[in-house]
């Protein structure tokens, strides 16, 4: 065997080897809206922001960023690498069926519905069409409660409600984060 069909052998085994486990360190399939999945580690990550109430939706969300994205600045996008995960609870009903708030004026949460998922990596949103809806690098992945089964939301409305914060690298609460980190 030749130097140049050893070494280009050793790279195909270490590419093989990367694609196992994805360069963010986990199981994955892909880099595409849909194909990443929630760490199963994640709820050690550091918390984005406190709880956040949606009462218009009746929800609580429970945001999470990798140590990654923790890096990063204000005023700076988040390094490639970066994965938010946002736990979405059903709020829990109140006895008339209106959403129950705890002392504090909070939603009390109620089950887990599901996760989303955004991920960032070099050129992983390049591929999304219309390109009215890219949103940079970031790729989204929705999923039911037992973290594994692909939930069957329009992804395409992710990017679009996350599309005219573009100035804030497509981050809802970029400014908000960096004010209370």
């Amino acid at each position: 065997m030749t130097r140049g069909r050893i070494a280009s052998g050793i790279v195909l085994v270490l590419a093989l080897a990367g694609c196992a486990t994805g360069p963010l360190g986990f199981l994955w399939t892909g880099t595409r809206d849909g194909e990443v999945a929630p760490p199963p580690d994640y709820r050690s990550w550091p918390r984005f922001l406190s709880t956040i109430d949606r009462h218009d939706a009746a929800q609580v969300r429970e945001i999470y960023v990798n140590p990654i994205g923790a890096t990063a600045r204000a005023g700076q996008p988040f390094p490639e690498g970066t994965i938010f995960v946002m736990e979405i609870y059903q709020a829990r009903p109140h006895s008339d069926g209106a959403p129950a708030f705890d002392p504090s004026g909070r939603l009390v949460k109620g089950p887990l519905t599901k996760l989303f998922v955004m991920a960032k990596g070099d050129g992983w949103g390049a591929g999304v069409e219309p390109a009215s809806l890219r949103n940079g690098d970031w790729v989204y992945s929705a999923f039911l409660p037992d973290h594994r089964t692909p939930a069957d939301d329009d992804l395409d409305a992710c990017r679009g409600c996350h599309r005219p914060l573009a100035k804030k690298d497509f981050v809802h609460r970029y400014d908000e984060y960096f004010l209370r980190r």
